[in-house]
């Protein structure tokens, strides 16, 4: 037999190897047709995504359960596919053009999207090879896409459904108008920023003399958007506001445009705001369009003033003087826009309050405006203002599709981990507006809905069932407009698997078993599922719903490009392998909390990776190959009971954990298992059994052993298996290699443990009150500054039964790892010095006369107790001040409590030592 692991652990070899192997031999997903299913849907990423670190958390996690529940023998199925991302792909494609000096409009709409597809082919889908040097296990012989043809029929009839339900319609209403894309958005791809503004005060002059009860002839109005007066179409004033009551049902003539506009009582309008009177322009404001409402004008009725870009145009009753025709919405490429002009002719004819402000010395300036900062919405992907315009659009009752899914999560038939997060569910759900499901673009599913020319509009499934409904010889024009993406990506749990089709592969995987996903897709992705899946399928998409938190920079804060503190995933997987990155990810995901990125952490799991390796090699020196059972071999020698029940309870934490989706607990279990136990303990309490003699390898204890050892290799890699699959895979594979064999199938097919024996309580006793006698003297040992290697004379003057057995065995192995020798059972100690250690129980009493200068040792650590609580007090001060903790840079913070338990843990530790000299 000859060691076939190198000496030095490399992943990057292991893991492109391994990759390569896995899927051409097609392990992803083995036939299994009698097996118990197991579904999961990745989150389709974006077709022009790269993956982010928020990918490598959320497959991570993903890979972790179906790696879990393959072992466990289940017919584990994990979809994959892609989004194809209609506004993100669109503008790619765009930006190609334009950097060869073209454009989208100089092509036919099937031109473009013909051109779409060529990008698709050639540069498409760079992400599915980087979840794959993640080790994700997904299903790529059936990899979607959500243009796929199939795909896109499911989408088609859903549409269709929804509208001959009812659930579908067309209607005009303020959209989100990215006027960058030239699209409609949708609220939750709108991102609110503050910036800088201003707050500008004018007089709308009251019509045919009428007065306010103070004298005034005007109405005061306040707006950080001036340029929209031009459309404006009433004043509020709350209906309790006695300053106005007055005034309520007559008119204003609005300055610039001449137009005559109502004074309206609504309680949008704040009486402690201001003047308490709003300008109302419901075409271009959403509080305004539901004032406009209330006041009597219909969404058709409500004057725009924008076109797509934003620039003015004139209003239905032609009242915007020319001089403002053409002009951007505000000021853009150094050149004044609307907002500038309406400002400026406002102040010419005397209509613009100015601000009064005062100078530090006292003397009172006017300014044309109040400067303040301003919420400002921006497209998350156009990156400018959006604009609140008046259109013709597509929604969906949400609110009546969203009855069944708040049914479903209020009555635990879908369950939402961490159940935190019902709340914010709940509160969303209840208060859903219509879905505008309609996109100003030529990528994506083209709406099915046709225009006849005698003013019909027929919705049907292709143009030829179009034409039958419409009748023979009418003229149809299909609809420009293309669904939002997340239309398509709501049937995902379904259409993937062959729905509207009744397929075995849906018969058997729908409902899914669970869905991992980031908080921040609840309502654009997850709660649309629901919905789309009691609609159409009248089931739930998954039993269960996981909802991770973020991967944050390493001092709290969100990352970002601009920031410069985005990680990249692939970064780290060249540098510590994907195994250390993925173990990372899911030790530090505890429910309901970001993650901190730590690259020490990352390459401390890299570390624990090589320890394991190394742990291999060594058993390997010494005869240990892969096991031929999966029951565990019978055991003689404590320490191997020990070992084997140390399996059975990490299987049984590792299960509990991983059922309760706490992958924190489960990460901890096997690496203090493999760490802590298997290589810091068991390894070297079977070191004597390799030496001398009863190293032949016919000896009965070395026998058991090498079988016991071998055995609970194996059990450990096929539990570390789902969080670390390349290293143990290698490792099961060169087990069975050094004893010059094959493993008959790979370690990702293998069986879960099934130990099929029970814990040793006597065993464990016994081994775990050696561990914690050594434990304690190396401790002691440490703090008082006495050699490791120095054998120490012990006494124990009341033994417990427990005690008396370990040592009349394992007094050898007591020596060799404690240093005690020779132990005094049963016998008082002698006077002096001395120290105590405890072992359950147990007191050992260890004289320290020779070994430590008593009275120095305690001026020592005397001293440096001192120290730190001084230290400590400073700190605690300082943390207990309000000023400093609201004040302080977080990093700051941060560092004064890292410090303050740093030093309160020392002083214990230094009182302990202090305690131990008498």
């Amino acid at each position: 037999m000859t060691n076939t692991l190198s000496t030095t652990f490399d992943p990057a070899d292991i893991e492109a190897r391994w990759y390569a192997h896995w899927e051409q031999n097609g392990c992803f997903r083995p036939e299994r047709p009698d097996a118990e299913p197991f579904t999961i849907v990745n989150p389709p990423p974006n077709v022009t995504g790269s993956l982010h670190i928020g990918h490598a958390l959320d497959n991570t996690l993903q890979d972790i359960v179906v790696r879990y529940e393959r072992l466990r023998g289940k017919d584990a199925l994990w979809v994959v596919g892609m989004d194809h991302a209609g506004i993100a792909t669109q503008m790619v494609v765009e930006r190609q053009l334009e950097a060869k000096q073209d454009k989208r409009t100089n092509y036919s709409r099937e031109e473009f999207v013909q051109k779409v597809w060529e990008w698709k082919a050639e540069s498409g889908g760079a992400i599915t090879g980087q979840l794959r040097r993640l080790g994700c296990s997904m299903d790529w012989s059936r990899e979607q896409f959500t243009m796929d043809e199939h795909f896109s029929k499911a989408v088609t009839k859903v549409f269709v459904d929804l509208y001959n339900d009812g659930l579908i319609y067309r209607d005009k209403r303020l959209v989100n108008w990215d006027p960058k894309l030239k699209t409609a958005i949708s609220d939750l791809e709108v991102e609110q920023q503050t910036i800088p503004g201003s707050f500008w005060h004018f007089r709308y002059p009251l019509e045919d003399g009428v007065t306010l009860a103070d004298g005034r002839d005007y109405i005061e109005v306040a707006t950080t958007r001036p340029e929209t007066m031009l459309a404006d179409m009433a004043v509020a004033v709350h209906p309790t506001d006695e300053r106005y009551k007055s005034v309520v049902g007559k008119h204003v003539i609005l300055p610039i445009t001449g137009r005559r506009i109502p004074i309206v009582a609504d309680e949008h309008a704040d009486p402690e705001l201001g003047s308490g009177a709003v300008k109302i322009t419901p075409g271009h404001d959403f509080n305004d369009f539901e004032v406009g409402k209330r006041a009597g004008f219909k969404p058709a009725e409500m004057l725009n003033m924008l076109d797509e870009n934003g620039d003015v145009v004139q209003t239905a009753d032609g009242l915007v003087p020319e001089e403002f025709i053409g002009l951007h919405r505000f000021r853009r490429d150094e050149l004044n826009g609307a907002r500038e002009a309406v400002v400026a002719r406002l102040k010419a004819d005397g209509y613009l309050i100015p601000h009064i402000a005062k100078t530090k010395k006292g003397e009172e300036v006017e300014h044309d405006a109040e400067p303040r900062q301003i919420a400002t919405p921006f497209g998350d992907r156009g990156g400018v203002v959006i604009e609140p315009w008046l259109t013709d659009q597509w929604y969906v009752d949400a609110e009546k599709l969203a009855v069944k899914p708040i049914e479903a999560v209020r009555s635990g038939e879908v369950e939402i981990v961490p159940k935190t997060w019902e709340k914010t569910f709940f509160n969303w759900m209840e208060n859903i507006q219509p879905w505008c499901v309609s996109r100003q673009l030529w990528w994506g599913h083209r709406i099915p809905a046709w225009y006849a020319d005698d003013g019909r509009v027929i919705v049907a499934e292709d143009a030829d069932a179009a034409q039958s409904l419409a009748g023979p010889g009418v003229t149809l024009v299909q609809d420009d407009d293309v669904l939002d993406t997340w239309f398509s990506s709501a049937l995902w749990p379904f259409a993937t698997l062959g729905w509207p089709e009744k397929t075995d592969l849906l018969e058997k995987h729908y409902p899914n078993n669970l869905l991992i996903s980031g908080f921040d897709i609840l309502f654009f992705w997850d709660a649309r599922m629901l919905m789309a899946g009691y609609f159409n399928t009248g089931q739930k998409p998954w039993e269960k719903l996981y909802l991770h938190g973020l991967v944050r920079a390493a001092d709290g804060s969100k990352m970002s490009k601009s920031k410069g503190n985005v990680v990249d995933p692939l970064i780290l997987i060249d540098q510590y392998g994907a195994d250390a990155l993925r173990f990372f990810m899911a030790a530090m995901e505890s429910q309901g909390r970001d993650i901190k990125m730590d690259e020490k952490r990352v390459e401390g799991y890299r570390n624990f990776a090589t320890k394991l390796w190394n742990a291999v090699r060594y058993c390997q020196t010494n005869g240990i190959g892969a096991s031929q059972s999966i029951a565990a071999p019978e055991a003689r020698l404590a320490v191997n009971s020990w070992i084997i029940g140390e399996v059975i309870e990490t299987k049984a934490t590792i299960e509990k954990a991983l059922a309760d989706l706490r992958f924190d607990a489960a990460a901890n279990a096997i690496y203090h298992f493999v760490w802590d136990r298997f290589c810091d303990w068991y390894l070297e309490l079977i070191k004597p059994v390799f030496a001398g003699d009863a190293a032949d390898a016919d000896s009965p204890p070395a026998q058991e052993t090498r079988a016991v050892a071998g055995w609970a290799i194996d059990q450990i890699l096929v539990m570390l298996h789902p969080f670390m699959p390349f290293v143990t895979e290698e490792l099961w594979h060169a087990q069975a290699q050094f004893q010059g064999g094959e493993r008959p199938y790979e370690l990702m097919l293998a069986a879960w443990p099934d130990p099929q024996a029970e814990v040793d309580a006597d065993a464990v006793a016994a081994i775990d009150w050696v561990i914690a006698l050594t434990t304690a003297v190396r401790g002691a040992k440490s703090e008082l500054g006495i050699a490791p290697g120095a054998k120490l004379e012990a006494w124990l003057p009341a033994p417990s039964p427990l005690a008396t057995r370990v040592v009349e065995r394992s007094a050898a192995a007591i020596e060799r790892l404690a240093r005690l020798t020779p132990l005094h059972l049963g016998e008082e100690a002698p006077a002096g010095a001395a120290m105590q250690v405890a072992a359950g129980e147990d007191a050992f009493i260890i004289p320290l006369e020779g070994h430590v200068d008593v009275e120095a040792e305690k001026a020592r650590l005397t001293k440096a107790m001192e120290a730190s609580q001084k230290e400590f007090g400073s700190l605690d001060k300082r943390l207990s001040n309000p000023s400093f903790v609201e004040k302080a840079k977080p990093e700051a913070v941060e560092k004064a409590k890292a410090d303050a338990a740093f030093h309160a843990s020392e002083i214990d530790r230094l009182r302990a030592a202090l305690a131990r000299l008498g």
